[in-house]
């Protein structure tokens, strides 16, 4: 079964390749790879901020949408190995043998941890707001905002840059009552049983 998990890359390069034929991808191409993935795997600097609190740490992520997925701090060193495990929206903390149940993740109270996750669901589920062509860090990119208010009716937008050379995820951020709250600056992503890796 997993062997096909690498179609999803596969129709992504396909898609923006026409591009060049004069047809330019469009915000549901793109977002088709993630939405019939079989899971990733990404790293990114992910930074929470609300009110005088600031929080900032490495993270690895092994997002499952249909299973279990599990962030691990890579840094700071003092938490580092600390793993959240997100599996039918519960969340628990793990370090070494201990487990701590956290409770439910709900979409208003979004814990930092869940962000890489939030991010994938947002781009995966959420509703399409803007889409636009935007340079991050001299990277071309799309630029899509997606909504996905809360079951309190809390407004919760992730914005993600995505590049244009292959898809892949560069930036995201997500605000909630428009105070952007999570930011998550990528250093890899890769589609399960692929060996596409950006830096």
């Amino acid at each position: 079964m997993r062997r096909w998990a690498c179609v999803p890359m596969m129709t992504l390069c396909l898609l923006l390749a026409g591009c060049g034929a004069g047809e330019k991808a469009e915000a549901a191409d793109l977002r088709d790879a993630y939405h019939n993935m079989a899971g990733c795997t990404m790293e990114a600097e992910v930074s929470c901020t609300q009110g005088e609190q600031a929080w900032q740490a490495a993270l690895r992520c092994d997002y499952c949408p249909d299973g279990k997925t599990v962030v691990e701090v890579l840094a700071p060193e003092n938490i580092a190995g600390v793993k959240a495990v997100l599996d039918e929206g519960t969340l628990r903390l793990e370090y070494e043998d201990l487990c701590l149940d956290a409770g439910t993740v709900s979409a208003q109270s979004i814990s930092p941890m869940a962000c890489l996750p939030q991010l994938m669901s947002a781009l995966r589920d959420g509703w399409l707001l803007e889409e636009s062509e935007e340079d991050w860090q001299e990277t071309s990119c799309f630029r899509l905002t997606v909504d996905q208010t809360g079951e309190q009716n809390g407004k919760i937008l992730s914005t993600l840059w995505l590049r244009q050379e292959d898809g892949t995820p560069l930036r995201g951020e997500i605000a909630v009552d428009g105070e952007i709250i999570l930011t998550a600056d990528f250093t890899s992503f890769s589609f399960y049983d692929t060996i596409e890796n950006q830096e």
